[in-house]
């Protein structure tokens, strides 16, 4: 398994998708987790960019990463539509996630705190 320098997820209501790059933008890995499993992941792994897409729990799930020694960022989802390459599904989205971050112009959005 190579060195991951980004993960991007594209959050459910029961399962994650993850899809991991390493710094030149090759796949490292992808896969499909429980909100347990993806937390134990992110634990044992160090410290990347962890980007999802802006949506009511991702903020929490912001927070829990940054606790993880990770930087979390939040991202629109009309900012991730273009970089959608082939059919939608979980997979690509999280794919598309992390090509949108490698843009330099990209924008992304505040995480809330509790009290927010």
């Amino acid at each position: 398994m190579g060195t991951i320098s980004l993960i991007g997820i594209d959050p459910g209501k029961h399962c994650f998708h993850l899809h991991a790059q390493s710094a030149s933008g090759r796949m490292v890995f992808r896969k499909k987790l429980a909100r347990s499993q993806m937390f134990t992941l992110l634990g044992n792994s160090p410290g990347c960019g962890v980007i999802m897409k802006a949506c009511a729990g991702a903020h929490w799930v912001t927070r829990r990463v940054q606790e993880l020694r990770h930087q979390a960022k939040l991202i629109s989802p009309q900012f991730i539509k273009p970089f959608v390459q082939g059919n939608k599904n979980d997979f690509a989205d999280a794919e598309a996630i992390c090509e949108a971050t490698s843009r330099p112009s990209m924008r992304f959005v505040s995480p809330r705190n509790e009290a927010q």
